[in-house]
């Protein structure tokens, strides 16, 4: 009998051991950050989890960073299903278009290529930006000179003296941009009747904007 529990002692020892090697690895050199729904390190680790198996997670940042990739690709998929869409008459009207104004809190006749962008980005679950003044989506806080898919641009009309008109950079070719935008045409007008795909110069485009960061995103500055 006391041999018996002489080793139940031992393995007790080596049990407890182990637990707290695991707590420490936890607690100290990995440091896990809750508030995503998931266990996320502040570096790369490879764990060993339930029967020894393995399992590799991804730092916060890299976290954050799928995240923006997968919006980006959402915010395009959307904006890409509304090419065609044509104004009623051709004085800002029709269907779709006065979804996008109501989405803004404007009706039918008002200029919609700032709500057009704003609806997409509501269809992609963004409470912001929400405008039908293109000017408003290029607040310094968002503006940015790295051009990547669902960034906004905005055009600078000397006889407005003011950003005019705006829309989706799909995609860059070498110095030209992919546009989707509303409220345009086929000469790439601000006063168009659909929405098309375009080919801009990067060098007419005065602005560009980038909403799809979080609030979890460390770079994040509330406007």
């Amino acid at each position: 009998m006391a041999t018996i529990r002489i080793l139940l002692g031992i393995i007790c020892l080596i049990t407890i051991g182990r637990g707290r090697l695991f707590s420490s690895r936890i607690l100290g050199e990995d440091r896990f950050q809750f508030g995503t729904g998931l266990l996320i390190p502040s570096s790369s680790a490879s764990l060993s989890g339930v029967e020894g198996r393995s399992f590799v997670v991804k730092p916060i940042g890299n976290f954050i960073q799928n995240q923006t990739t997968h919006a980006r690709k959402s915010l395009i998929s959307i904006a890409q299903s509304q090419i065609g869409v044509k104004e009623a008459t051709g004085h800002n009207d029709g269907k779709v278009v006065e979804e996008y104004l109501s989405y803004v809190g404007f009706k039918k006749g008002a200029p919609w290529c700032a709500a057009f962008v704003c609806w997409v980005f509501g269809q992609a679950g963004f409470d912001l930006p929400r405008t039908a003044w293109s000017p408003a989506l290029f607040p310094l806080q968002k503006q940015t000179t790295e051009v990547k898919p669902a960034t906004v641009f905005g055009i600078y009309f000397p006889s407005l003296k003011r950003i005019a008109h705006c829309g989706f950079v799909e995609r860059l070719d070498g110095h030209w941009v992919i546009t989707i935008e509303g409220n345009t045409n086929v000469a790439g007008s601000r006063e168009g009747d659909g929405v098309y795909r375009k080919r801009r110069l990067v060098n007419t485009i005065r602005y560009f904007a980038d909403w799809t960061r979080r609030k979890e995103d460390p770079k994040h500055e509330k406007i």
